[in-house]
């Protein structure tokens, strides 16, 4: 699958959102692509404010193109936790977070950014910042045990191309919250030693 059906599938999850007034942003590997190299990925990741209130009105949004359980949402929705939707036609899977009352969390989607997808059409998206996403990706590193190579380079892969817009001084600040200063300072060195910087 191209990285255009995975934008084009998680678009149509971030329009549901945006009818019922909630507030969301897409993270993971697609905002690591949008900021930085891009790459494939098998699913999309999105954060968003959802209340427990809204779980059946999210599901009749997406339904019939995706699979969307109501009460899989709702419990998600209940407990700060994840679900997921499927797009029926494609069977591409968006895995959505639902937004906790963690500092961080509420700084990301306060700091989401506005970006066109399309230049000869006027599609949009929120996504998280380039800060946020390199951020999110050294978290997943460290808890998947440090080993994953792609979601090391779609950290240096931000880090290169984003080169002095790139507010590193908060990225400082907040690594100790996830706990990666030392991941955070490693990468930065390792992208500004690598070749094409």
């Amino acid at each position: 699958m191209s990285l255009v059906e995975p934008l084009a599938v998680t678009v149509m999850v971030a329009r549901a959102f945006e009818s019922l007034g909630v507030r969301y942003l897409i993270g993971g590997s697609l905002a690591s692509s949008f900021h930085g190299v891009p790459r494939s990925t098998n699913d999309a990741d999105l954060v968003a404010e959802l209340p427990v209130t809204m779980a059946d009105a999210l599901a009749a949004e997406l339904t019939p193109a995706f699979y969307a359980d109501a009460e899989m949402i709702r419990d998600a929705a209940r407990r700060g936790g994840s679900f997921n939707v499927i797009h029926l036609d494609t069977m591409f899977k968006v895995d959505v977070f639902v937004a906790t009352r963690d500092a961080l969390v509420q700084e990301e989607l306060a700091r989401r950014q506005e970006h066109r997808l399309a230049p000869d059409e006027d599609v949009r998206a929120f996504f998280a910042s380039a800060e946020d996403t390199v951020l999110q990706k050294l978290d997943w590193f460290r808890k998947g045990g440090e080993v994953s190579d792609r979601q090391w380079r779609d950290v240096l892969g931000v880090i290169q191309v984003q080169g002095s817009a790139l507010d590193v001084e908060y990225l400082r600040r907040w690594a100790p919250h996830l706990r990666v200063v030392a991941l955070l300072e490693r990468a930065l060195q390792e992208a500004r030693s690598s070749p094409g910087t």
